[in-house]
């Protein structure tokens, strides 16, 4: 199976798909891999719901692009911003006025910045998970409801639909862990940034190709030409993608780019 001449841009998510969990690293086998499909004039872009300042765990490896904030905001390596879509304002506004009275965590970030609302130990568990530091704490008195590109709200997936719903009606929320949903605007998702990022560099949708492992990139690894779940990935991720590898811990990108012979 000789794919490797159709294929020019590969996307990558993050966290838990080029950075492990376990060791907060990249792979060896991963850096070597993501080095041979530039020398082959292979476009690697970056595909996560991370802020564009919160990618020093890849900062080691050089990439033609970033898509972050789950498709809000798309940039060249150059720094040229191709896309930025922000969060409906009505539905910030909603949300402080909602956490005025009933007890949620949430996390806003915006292009320059991240703030919290609270520093329970469930989110300070939550960025310790992502090898990050606790972002400072929101000032409620000069919050900007404008210009937010994504809100990391802290609920249960039982709960998700009705505060959904009443709360941020013009936003779309997906999640890769079960402690809180990644929210953006509403028909935002990683596929938005996958056709800029090919619309920006003339490539057709049928030569891409796309690794991740959470319910974030779901709509990515449907999109793309070839998607590729990862090992370690949630079984609804599994259950769309083209093709399952090995985890994250287990060289999995890059037996899954030997697999379809592009390395």
């Amino acid at each position: 199976m000789n794919v490797s001449h159709t294929i020019k841009a590969v996307f990558f998510d993050i966290d838990g798909t080029l950075v492990s969990f376990k060791t907060n690293a990249v792979a060896e086998s991963t850096k070597l891999a993501i080095q041979n499909l530039r020398n082959k004039g292979i476009k690697v872009i970056i595909s996560t719901g991370r802020s564009i300042n919160s990618l020093d765990h890849v900062k080691e490896i050089e990439f033609d692009g970033y898509i972050c904030f789950n498709g809000g905001y798309c940039a060249t390596r150059e720094g040229t911003v191709l896309h930025r879509q922000a969060i409906d304002s009505a539905d910030i506004k909603r949300l402080l006025d909602y956490s005025l009275s009933d007890p949620i965590s949430f996390a806003l970030m915006y292009e320059d910045s991240v703030k919290v609302n609270d520093t329970t130990a469930e989110v300070a568990g939550m960025y310790a998970h992502l090898n990050l530091p606790v972002p400072p704490m929101l000032d409620r008195s000069t919050a900007k409801i404008n210009n937010v590109l994504q809100a990391n709200i802290f609920l249960r997936p039982d709960d998700e639909p009705q505060f959904m719903r009443e709360v941020m009606p013009n936003s779309v929320a997906t999640r890769w862990t079960p402690l809180f949903a990644d929210v953006n605007a509403n028909g935002l998702s990683k596929a938005i940034g996958i056709e800029t990022f090919c619309n920006f560099f003339g490539i057709a949708i049928t030569e891409t190709m796309a690794f991740g492992d959470g319910g974030n990139d779901i709509e990515m690894l449907k999109r793309t030409g070839i998607g590729v779940a990862m090992g370690n990935a949630n079984q609804n991720v599994k259950e769309v993608a083209d093709y399952i590898t090995d985890d994250t811990d287990n060289d999995g990108i890059w037996k899954a780019l030997l697999h379809y012979q592009i390395i």
